[in-house]
């Protein structure tokens, strides 16, 4: 994505004010492409706002990139950032 151009697919802000959506890369969803790459998780936590064919495809994604050992789940035990984040309050 570095130095192209993208569009952002959103309807909603999160309580931050950031937006919530899907990156596109002449027409790629550049978020499932990570997901599908091992480098980020698919958050279930707020799986049910995506539209339902996004929601299989993300979560059929992050099974192979798991099966697969690719990217962060060549790690035996990763951690979710969610997780990682809290124990940096700590």
């Amino acid at each position: 994505m570095f130095g192209r151009s993208v569009n952002v697919e959103w309807q909603k802000l999160d309580r931050y004010e950031r937006i919530v959506g899907k990156v596109l890369v002449s027409g790629q969803d550049a978020n499932l492409e990570q997901v599908r790459k091992g480098l980020a998780w698919h958050y279930k936590k707020y799986e049910r706002e995506q539209e339902p064919l996004d929601r299989a495809t993300y979560s059929q994604a992050e099974i192979e990139a798991r099966m697969s050992n690719r990217g962060l789940w060549s790690d035996p035990t990763p951690i979710p950032p969610w997780d990682w984040r809290k124990s940096k309050k700590n």
